[in-house]
């Protein structure tokens, strides 16, 4: 049991959701706020993405991530901001015979320094790096992250003085986080975010997550989360494995059946979960501390 946890809220994500939930952040102003509402509920990092304030989609707009980070910082407010840095590696297949051409209006794939635009300008104190390819649910649609790209990425994030979180979705990508320690590319505390539950990737039952807890690089620090419905629980099972743990609208729209969630009200509840397991949240200057981070 990790009795000294911290919340990180993944705020609101590049899925399509924006036609579901009908308060989803999806401008600067409002992903900024709801960073802001969540620091208040006892986050002490966010995790931001944004979108195209026109469609709501998911983009690398590096105009929209200064916003966020220049309305956050105005604030009274203080929050450990996280830059995802996965997009530009999406890929879509055509249907069926024909995977080519690509299907354009879902294919976004870039070069790995170009998906670091936003990140060499603006200088967060976390960027996110999606360690392996992975299918996900969407029939065609591969999330493209290879060796070769993550090495290049890593060793820019280290030379800008960024702290990576490492985002693994499997076994195989804890092998490639040992391999990128092994040649130096990521300095200490290593900082590893378990996605659980994610099609097609490790599910989130306990004898799953054990297992990948105990595949840990040692001294590393790791947090864990899982998705939608098992959102909440997994706060607990993230905790009880000596983990940190993840809440927000990019996983999970819902604070109970049918009840759409704010980014504060998840907070809040997982806030509420560990504390009455005896824990003592950190906040964003201790955190700071244990991560080794610098706030700009």
């Amino acid at each position: 049991m990790n009795f000294e946890p911290f919340i990180t809220c993944a705020v609101t994500g590049s899925g399509n959701t924006q036609g579901i939930h009908p308060d989803l952040p999806i401008t600067p102003e409002q992903i900024a706020n709801a960073a802001i509402e969540a620091a208040k509920a006892g986050a002490a990092i966010a995790h931001i993405h944004v979108r195209d304030p026109e469609t709501g989609k998911g983009c690398r707009d590096v105009a929209l991530y200064r916003e966020v980070k220049d309305r956050i910082r105005a604030s009274d407010t203080d929050v450990i901001i996280n830059f995802t840095a996965g997009m530009g590696g999406d890929i879509v297949f055509g249907p069926g015979e024909h995977p080519l051409p690509l299907d354009p209006a879902g294919t976004d794939m870039v070069g790995p320094m170009e998906r670091l635009n936003h990140v060499q300008e603006l200088l967060p104190e976390i960027c996110t790096l999606d360690c392996g390819t992975m299918n996900f649910a969407e029939a065609d649609y591969v999330m493209t992250n290879t060796p070769g790209m993550l090495r290049t990425m890593a060793a820019e994030v280290q030379r800008l003085g960024v702290r990576p979180e490492l985002e693994v979705f499997d076994t195989g990508h804890l092998v490639f986080v040992k391999e990128m320690i092994r040649d130096g590319l990521l300095d200490d505390p290593v900082m590893i975010q378990l996605c659980m539950g994610i099609p097609y990737g490790a599910p989130d039952d306990p004898l799953t997550t054990m297992a990948m807890v105990h595949q840990l690089p040692a001294g590393s620090v790791f947090s864990g989360f899982s998705i939608s419905r098992n959102q909440l629980p997994f706060v607990a099972m993230a905790a009880l494995a000596g983990g940190n743990c993840r809440v927000g609208l990019e996983d999970n729209l819902y604070l109970g059946k049918g009840q759409f969630a704010s980014n504060g009200q998840l907070v809040e509840r997982a806030a509420q979960v560990l504390t009455g397991m005896g824990a003592r949240l950190l906040g964003p200057a201790e955190v700071r501390a244990k991560l080794k981070l610098t706030k700009r």
